[in-house]
């Protein structure tokens, strides 16, 4: 289904930054199980003379839902949700007018390079902002890898706000930032810039037109090149804020002992998963979020 012409006059901050959060919150909650697989499959480290426990994106679904239950598959949702509606809203609602804001008084379409830089800033405000929800998401994420029985240390997102605060500081909330930031300025940069480039070359190339189709090749081109650049940040940054042992000293470290224990490749573990996470995201994020800013602005 298409959605309805807008009224064409583009949409102020708030309502954008609004459809742009309700879209990625509707993508986090459909695709959680497999971000769930995705940060167990990164976390997963290397034992010589064991077979690992968990193998491939759905092995380790089934793996996770088989012993923690089907539940599991979506913890951290909570914290998904909080992080998204601050992130995504952001990131994605300030696009257009940083991107704007760049070209200045140059008109026609936006050069490569302002989109790249415009997604660089946007994704780095963004989570710097929203930096202890994916923290608390990671964390209660990775507590499912405990064994049957042992007391859970978080037991609701909100409360692990606190704990961590308490027990590690309220700078601890932000432990990670460094490659967080890196992450997600360089996946948020290469999905939006990408997102635009595979759209307008799939309507000049292919004469494909607005539509459910171009939007969902769109949003998978746009997690497609999102994995390539971003997995190895996405590694690193899933084992440092999953470390509540201390075992990394920081993100120089983490890298250093990655590759010396697990090999180059560990950079790409969870690869299948993680494009499976991102493109899937992309595509119900992008397709909500072109139906939900049509709608509002036609209406408006």
């Amino acid at each position: 289904m298409s959605p309805p012409p807008s009224n064409g006059k583009p949409l102020p901050l708030w309502k954008s930054f609004g459809c742009s959060a309700f879209a990625a919150c509707t993508a986090e909650a459909m695709t959680i199980p497999i971000d769930t697989a995705k940060v167990r499959l990164q976390l997963q480290t290397a034992v010589p003379g064991q077979a690992p426990k968990y193998k491939g994106m759905f092995g380790t679904m089934a793996t996770v839902a088989k012993e923690e239950g089907a539940g599991a598959l979506w913890k951290g949702i909570a914290p998904g949700l909080h992080r998204q509606c601050l992130f995504g809203g952001l990131r994605i609602g300030l696009y257009e007018p940083v991107k704007n804001f760049y070209m200045g008084d140059t008109k026609g379409e936006s050069p490569m390079y302002i989109k790249v830089l415009a997604g660089l800033t946007t994704g780095a405000l963004a989570i710097s902002i929203a930096s202890p929800t994916d923290l608390v998401k990671v964390r209660m994420q990775a507590e499912g890898k405990l064994p049957e029985g042992t007391p859970k240390k978080y037991p609701s997102a909100f409360k692990a706000y606190g704990i961590i605060a308490k027990q590690e500081g309220v700078a601890a909330l932000w432990t990670g930032l460094g490659p967080n930031v890196a992450r997600n300025a360089i996946i948020n940069a290469v999905e939006l810039a990408s997102y635009d480039e595979v759209k307008s070359g799939l309507k000049t190339y292919a004469g494909m037109e607005e539509g459910a189709g171009l939007h969902l090749l769109s949003g998978l081109g746009a997690g497609f090149f999102a994995v390539i650049f971003g997995s190895p940040v996405d590694v690193v940054k899933s084992r440092v804020m999953g470390d509540s042992q201390g075992l990394y000293k920081g993100v120089v470290d983490c890298f250093v002992k990655t590759f010396k224990n697990d090999g180059p490749m560990a950079f790409y573990k969870g690869f299948v998963p993680n494009f499976g996470r991102l493109g899937s995201w992309n595509v119900a994020m992008f397709m909500t979020l072109e139906q939900v800013k049509s709608y509002v602005s036609k209406y408006s």
